[in-house]
Order: C-alpha cells, then sequence, then structure tokens
C-alpha cells in the first residue's frame, strides 16, 4: 500500500444543503452520480460528502485507498490483515460499477479500498474524477 489518501468522505444528513454550503464557499465542479453522494476534486485528491455513511466507519468519517486494477483491491485487503487490520466488508462488485472492500485499523478507522473504472489513479498517486 502506498503512503496516501485518495479520497476522504464526509457523512452527511442533506445532501443539498452540504453541497450548497461547500459551493458557497467556492467549491466548484461536484461531481454527483446519484441523490446520495457527491465528490469534488481537491488537488490530487477526491473530497466526497455522502448521506450513506453511517455505519460505515468511524463516526462520520471514511478514508478511501483508490487502486489502479480490480485484483489491486483483494491485494490491499490481504495486507491491511496481514499488518492487523480487520476486514469490514470483502472485496464485492459495487452498485456504481467497481470494485470494493474495507478494512479497520486497529483503533476501528475504516478504509474503503476501491478500484473506480471511471477515475484515474496516476503513477504517483493522484486521483482525478
Amino acid at each position: 500500500m502506498e503512503q496516501r489518501i485518495s479520497l476522504i468522505t464526509l457523512g452527511v444528513e442533506d445532501l443539498t444543503r452540504a453541497r450548497a454550503f461547500y459551493e458557497a464557499l467556492g467549491w466548484a465542479g461536484a461531481r454527483q452520480p446519484d441523490d446520495e453522494v457527491c465528490f469534488f476534486q481537491a488537488g490530487g485528491m477526491v473530497f466526497g460528502l455522502w448521506t450513506a455513511l453511517g455505519g460505515h466507519g468511524a463516526p462520520g468519517i471514511e478514508l478511501a485507498y483508490n487502486v489502479r486494477s480490480p485484483e489491486e483491491v483483494d491485494a490491499v485487503l490481504a495486507e491491511a490483515q496481514r499488518a492487523g487490520g480487520t476486514i469490514k466488508r470483502p472485496a464485492a462488485r459495487a452498485d456504481w460499477g467497481g470494485i470494493t472492500g474495507a478494512f479497520a485499523d486497529p483503533d476501528g478507522y475504516v478504509w474503503e479500498v476501491a478500484h473506480n473504472p471511471s477515475w484515474t489513479v496516476h503513477e504517483n498517486g493522484d486521483v482525478t474524477i
């Protein structure tokens, strides 16, 4: 696992309100694939707002590590388990077309590991939506 974070997602109660807040602060270019989540490009990483986050991580936050191929999802989950992490969701096909799984670190913070075929993970680890 490379030393990087691809995506930070905040759990929100009202996506429309949350998106409007960040846009009022000057954030632009949000991509909203459905009524539950939207993503903003934030330099070389992605910032997300998601209404369905509850129960997936520490209260209101989930970190993500995007990989370059579907096979890497299993590999990173196995690496996390060997290091002492707990698998929270084994790798599986997601409704949005990618492969995703998750592990928790020893303190319970959840990391999603995902391959999103619509996003590019560059050689240096930067992610572009």
